[in-house]
């Protein structure tokens, strides 16, 4: 009972570990999620910063008369300022184009059209900029807000968007690990508080106790929790205080167990001797001691059988059943001539169980109920003192849905009102005066051991049980 089953060890990464790994994991999880549109947003505002200083130097040159040539240095100042290779400025069926002559105008360009404003848009976008960007060409469009159809083109390199983007996103970083690092610490504080030391205090507890449940040192105190931490403490408390309790009561038990066994194995020699002596006292001529000798006799026997059912119950042992095919009418017919049955003067044995009926079961289990059934039958017809009847016991095969029942029947008077309330109770189910009961608890018992089931089977005349065996044991 003191081993440690390996179960019981614990894992190197502890509830401690998991929570944090948990809550680090959710806290990044939430983080990508609100870094996705707050980086697309960062994009877009860039995006319409620059949208804004080209419709100002479209609005500037706009404002030149076209009789005053605007000199190319001063387009490339302006263009280079703003960090532009080409203004569009469309409005009112105008266009105006500004472009620097000292780059080449590129040959492709990637759209960029502030107007859309979809989620979805917005961050392909961005993860488009930050995984693909760098030497592009981005063409970047928007509206005017105060004129209608009006639309300014600009043509940026896209790489001052993309670093920018990445130094965003790099802030971004460090502000989350000191978020993930403060709540983390935060949580885990307060649910180590609130949960992990008071699970490890029950684990501890649990292990200490299963390690020595005799030690009542080792009970846990309850805190003055009303959640279910505390709900737990106290179920606990009061299962380890039943379990110690009925420790105690079962090593008592044991002892006495087993200096009843010793009495009453003394007992039964004793009796034995008593009984040779009834023998001969039987044999003497007196009348009065030929009237009292069939009594003591009586009596001594009763006393003989209550005593070696108390030490086979005693020496009742938990073994599991070893099963093996066995020929059932042959065991049945073993087990009457172990019972008393083979030529009895009395009564008439009946076994009509097929020849190829076969079962997997422990022979010397089997063997022990069918006996006990049938010692049971005989004793019960035995015991009705010379009245006039058909003494008869019968074992037959029942086949229905369920699978098969060995059926054991008998003419006797049948049992008491008492005898059927207590049924399989030892010491309180006997049918018959000064029995145990212990024959049918024993008989359950295997019967249950090796996958079947014992039950008393209504009937107007006798007693008739059912040892009902499931399909899976038939051969």
């Amino acid at each position: 009972m003191k081993n440690v089953s390996p179960r019981s060890r614990r894992s190197p990464f502890g509830l401690s570990f998991k929570l944090i790994v948990m809550i680090v994991v959710s806290i990044l999880t939430v983080e990508v999620i609100i870094y996705l549109p707050s980086v697309a947003n960062f994009r877009v505002v860039w995006l319409e910063d620059r949208i804004r200083v080209g419709k100002v130097a479209a609005q500037v040159i706009d404002l030149i008369p076209p009789t005053f040539a605007l000199p190319p240095q001063f387009a490339n100042s302006l263009l280079t300022s703003a960090g532009f290779t080409a203004i569009v400025a469309r409005t009112q069926g105008r266009s105006l184009l500004i472009q620097r002559d000292d780059v080449p105008m590129p040959l492709t360009a990637i759209t960029a059209d502030t107007r859309e404003r979809g989620p979805f848009v917005m961050i392909t976008g961005a993860l488009d900029t930050l995984f693909n960007g760098g030497e592009r060409t981005l063409r970047i469009v928007g509206g005017y807000e105060d004129v209608q159809d009006g639309l300014v083109e600009i043509l940026v390199p896209e790489k001052p968007l993309r670093d920018a983007m990445l130094i965003y996103s790099r802030n971004i970083f460090f502000l989350s690990l000191i978020i993930v690092a403060l709540t983390s610490a935060a949580i885990f504080l307060f649910l180590n508080q609130l949960l992990i030391r008071p699970i490890g205090r029950l684990t501890n507890n649990m292990i200490a106790f299963r390690k020595t449940p005799e030690n009542g040192t080792l009970i846990i105190s309850p805190s003055r929790r009303g959640d279910e931490i505390g709900i737990a403490e106290r179920e606990l408390e009061a299962l380890e205080n039943d379990l110690f309790s009925m420790l105690y009561q079962r090593k008592h038990l044991a002892d006495l167990g087993l200096a009843v066994a010793k009495i009453n194995h003394d007992l039964r020699n004793t009796l034995g001797a008593a009984q040779l002596l009834s023998d001969q006292v039987a044999d003497l001529d007196d009348p009065k001691v030929q009237r009292l000798a069939p009594r003591l006799v009586q009596t001594l026997d009763r006393a003989i059988g209550f005593a070696q059912s108390v030490l086979d119950y005693g020496r009742q042992a938990n073994q599991p059943p070893r099963p093996q095919p066995v020929d059932m009418r042959m065991l049945v017919t073993e087990s009457a001539a172990e019972a008393g049955l083979v030529g009895h003067p009395d009564l008439e044995f009946k076994n009509t169980i097929p020849d190829d009926f076969c079962i997997n079961v422990d022979p010397d289990q089997f063997s022990r109920v069918i006996v006990n059934l049938l010692k049971n039958a005989r004793e019960a017809i035995e015991g009705r003192h010379g009245e006039n009847g058909d003494n008869a016991i019968s074992v037959h095969i029942d086949r229905h849905e369920g699978g098969p029942s060995l059926i054991i029947s008998d003419t006797g008077p049948g049992l008491s009102n008492r005898a059927r309330d207590n049924l399989f109770k030892a010491f309180e189910g006997s049918g018959r005066a000064g029995g145990t009961g212990l024959g049918l608890v024993i008989a359950r018992e295997l019967t249950e051991a090796n996958g079947g089931r014992l039950r008393l089977v209504p009937s107007d005349e006798g007693t008739v049980f059912a040892v009902d065996i499931p399909r899976s044991l038939v051969c």
